[in-house]
């Protein structure tokens, strides 16, 4: 019915041209699909990355007519993911580092039934500012003790009616939102990626920021350790190098006894505790 259209929706035409234009503009297009997003955390990133990051919602069918054209390297690959609920996120950044940037900008979100909570979800004590209801029912089942007064419910005590890692109930999710609780950490990660024709899967994106820090610190400190033991001059080392050799060549002098302003004092202790030895050796000495 639709195939000799020539007229298309404002909005699908306008996504159109800019799917046309943007890969033109930036050297990598990442995919993330929505499925498990919420596009509550969608307007933070575009603040966040608005000049480095260009956040575009599509649609699948709009998307993959457009891209299919552009002959970019890949890009079919990706179109075979481009189904459903997806967004696309063009910039000049690897895909590496936009991943790790993603994982970095969490928000707290409200819970719906059976998600899982991030934190230990605790309901302080004071005036919630709801009208008593058949809502009290909620706060018995969660666990929070109330009072009512001066016709708002009161929390009486401090509560924690879920602790990190377990799962919130429907009936609770309804009951911390309106308490304005969000006890749900959420982030975002790029499921592919397409970087100077390259494509990335999901797996191949994902770097654990801190094992890499570590191993970094742990190779530098075991180089520099070599340096030292084997006398290689750098300007990292130079510092522990000559502290190092002003040790062993002090050391060196009070064994053979030279006397300098820095070693007189170490020599000369050594040298009477070695004629106190003598000594005693002598006076217990008797001959056969």
């Amino acid at each position: 019915m639709h195939q000799n259209r020539t007229h298309y929706p404002q909005k699908k035409a306008q996504m159109y041209q800019q799917l046309q234009e943007l890969p033109k503009k930036y050297n990598v297009i990442a995919l993330v699909r929505m499925e498990k997003v919420r596009s509550s955390q969608l307007l933070p990133l575009r603040k966040k990355f608005k000049g480095e990051v260009e956040i575009l919602s599509i649609k699948d069918k709009v998307a993959q007519k457009a891209l299919v054209g552009l002959k970019i390297p890949s890009v079919e690959k990706m179109l075979d993911k481009l189904v459903g609920q997806c967004v696309l996120m063009f910039t000049n950044m690897s895909p590496f580092k936009l991943n790790i940037l993603l994982g970095k900008n969490k928000i707290m979100l409200p819970a719906r039934g059976g998600d899982v909570a991030s934190i230990d979800v605790v309901i302080k004590a004071g005036n919630t500012g709801i009208t008593p209801g058949p809502i009290l029912t909620d706060f018995k089942e969660a666990g929070i003790t109330t009072k009512i007064d001066q016709g708002t419910i009161w929390i009486t005590k401090d509560s924690t009616p879920a602790k990190k890692g377990g799962v919130i109930s429907a009936k609770l999710a309804t009951l911390l939102s309106k308490l304005d609780v969000k006890p749900v950490e959420a982030g975002i990660s790029l499921d592919t990626a397409i970087a100077d024709g390259v494509l990335y899967a999901k797996d191949e994106m994902i770097i654990d920021v801190e094992k890499y820090r570590k191993a970094f610190a742990q190779a530098h400190q075991e180089a520099l350790s070599l340096s030292i033991e084997i006398g290689y001059v750098t300007k990292e080392n130079i510092i522990p190098l000559l502290s190092k050799a002003s040790q062993g060549a002090r050391s060196l002098a009070i064994e053979a006894g030279y006397l300098t302003d820095e070693t007189k004092k170490q020599v000369l202790q050594k040298a009477h505790a070695q004629a106190r030895a003598l000594a005693a050796k002598a006076k217990n000495y008797s001959p056969e």
